[in-house]
């Protein structure tokens, strides 16, 4: 049985899309031989978990078929258990989801996106403080330790009257490697569903839409970068507000849960391809 040859254009995609992965590989140590390992495991998980005939788990042979893995390595990776979590790590979920509450809540803003400094402690501050912040969200957790993690990775910072200051627009750790990684693999994951799901799926794409020049001056990208960096801030401290009072809304009903991700982003570099000046281009198939 032969497999059908891939389109070119999907291959092309590809190598585009693995250029910056692979950098990113190289600057931290991760071999092509490493690499190449832990990508079997990723093309077993999948074909495992996504392509089933009649809801059956697939053989061990028919894996290696989808794959070309050899069945020894396919039987191998099945046997282990994942290497990785899907979900982001609870400290990181736990500090989106009061950056959140601290944005969104009168109790602890001066108004919808704009944090207030809070009190340190609440015998100071009462309910609008940092303490009562964190056991809005938490009770398992002390605000202490949380503020200590968050001056360590420069979310906050705490001023001469023992106010403590959002120092980020969002849960984006200024510092911490181990942080700005688990958030590397979540948003980037969640946009390559995005598109995938537009290359390959029936039914409504997802929206995933974006615009392109390539004759700008430095000036010009300084410019573009500090007004996406404000007004798509503001709009996505808007998304957050609709979705932190939806979520409260949904909480009330029966419905199945689903999660969300709604991203934007800004790119520059040196211009060495083809023009598109002028254009804004859909990501998704028309």
């Amino acid at each position: 049985m032969h497999s059908p040859t891939p389109p070119t254009s999907l291959l092309q995609a590809l190598r585009r899309v693995m250029r910056p992965l692979v950098r990113l590989m190289l600057r931290k140590g991760v071999t092509y031989t490493y690499f190449s390992d832990m990508l079997k495991g990723v093309f077993v998980e999948v074909a495992e978990q996504e392509f089933r005939l009649d809801a059956k788990a697939p053989s061990d042979s028919r894996i290696s078929l989808l794959t070309s893995v050899h069945r020894k390595d396919v039987k191998r990776l099945r046997s282990q258990p994942p290497d990785v979590e899907d979900d982001l790590p609870a400290a990181i979920s736990l500090g989106a989801h009061l950056v959140s509450t601290w944005q969104t809540s009168a109790s602890f803003c001066t108004r919808p996106g704009e944090p207030a400094p809070l009190p340190r402690l609440a015998s100071t501050g009462g309910e609008r403080s940092f303490d009562a912040l964190v056991a809005r969200v938490s009770k398992d957790i002390r605000a202490r330790v949380v503020l200590d993690e968050w001056l360590r990775l420069g979310i906050v910072r705490v001023d001469e009257h023992d106010r403590v200051h959002l120092e980020t627009a969002a849960f984006i750790p200024q510092k911490g490697f181990d942080e700005k990684a688990a958030y590397f693999g979540h948003n980037v994951h969640d946009h390559a569903c995005a598109a995938v799901h537009n290359l390959t799926a029936e039914g409504p794409p997802y929206f995933e839409r974006s615009v392109h020049y390539d004759a700008l001056s430095t000036a010009s990208i300084a410019r573009l970068r500090d007004a996406v960096a404000n007004e798509g801030m503001q709009a996505l401290i808007a998304f957050n507000t609709l979705a932190a009072d939806l979520e409260a809304q949904d909480a009330q009903g029966p419905d199945a849960r689903q999660r969300v991700t709604i991203g934007l982003y800004f790119y520059s570099e040196p211009n060495s391809g083809t023009s598109l000046s002028g254009s804004a281009s859909p990501k998704t198939p028309s």
